[in-house]
Parts: structure tokens; sequence; C-alpha cells
């Protein structure tokens, strides 16, 4: 099992983590991103750095995807792939996505994408809190205990 990271959009606070965790537990961490990112030295941290343009990183990222693998996103469409691949998904707040509970983001996302085109102000995600970021780890630490080696 390798962990992808959707970096464009991962808060630092949660890629910090992520770092720890891949030293910690010697396990192949890959960030992805259309720019270049910073990534400590460690035998198990990779950046790989795509070519701009829409969905480019979320293509390489679902091409990488083999069952098993985990994927940190919060990218709903890029999850429901990862889920069809036999991925599994942690969003950074702490969200471990289901093949039921993604259905059911992306008939959201997509009710909530009419609403924009539609000229409704929906806002964006809060900030990340600590309570997140806590949220983040815990579940993070739970599902490797089930699913590492």
């Amino acid at each position: 099992m390798k962990i992808l990271i959707d970096a464009d959009a991962c808060p630092k606070v949660i890629k910090e983590i992520l770092f720890r965790v891949a030293d910690r537990r010697q396990m192949h961490t890959t960030l992805v991103a259309n720019k270049l990112l910073y990534c400590p030295p460690s035998p198990f941290l990779h950046a790989l750095q795509v070519p701009a343009g829409s969905n480019v990183a979320d293509d390489k990222i679902v091409e990488m995807t083999e069952a098993g693998d985990l994927i940190i996103t919060a990218d709903i469409p890029l999850a429901a792939e990862v889920i069809a691949k036999g991925g599994h998904v942690l969003n950074p707040r702490g969200e471990l996505y289901s093949k039921d509970s993604i259905k059911e983001r992306l008939a959201m996302r997509d009710f909530m994408d009419v609403l924009r085109s539609s000229g409704v102000e929906t806002g964006g995600p809060a900030a990340l809190s600590q309570k997140d970021r806590q949220a983040f780890a815990n579940q993070l630490d739970r599902f490797l205990a089930r699913h590492a080696p």
C-alpha cells in the first residue's frame, strides 16, 4: 500500500502529518501537484510535478492508484474515481469516504454546482481547524492500524 496526496490544495499542516507518518511507518508517499512542492528528504517521500492543466494531477493520481492504496484529497470526483479502482480516500478533515458516502457527496456537489450556476452564492469551506487536524490524524492512525502491514 502506498499513500498518494492530491497536494495542490492539501493544507501544509496535513502534509506535515503525512510526512511524519511516512517516515515512522516506512510507507511510500507521493505528493502529486502541478507546481513544485517542498518534500523533506526521506527515502519514503517523493514529489511528482505534473504539467499545469485542468485535472492533470487528478488524472495522474488515478493512473497511479492501485487497489488498497490510500489517497488524500478533498476532490469529490477524484475520490469517486479512486474508490471505483479499489483505493481508499481520506479527506484533510478526517472523513474516510466509502462507496455509499461518495455517491452522496457527488450528488451534493452537483446540487451546489447548479445553485452556483444559477447565481446563488454558496461560499467555500471553513478554514481547517485544530479539531479537523486532530480528526485527520486520528482517522489516519485508525486506517493504517487496520490496513497497513
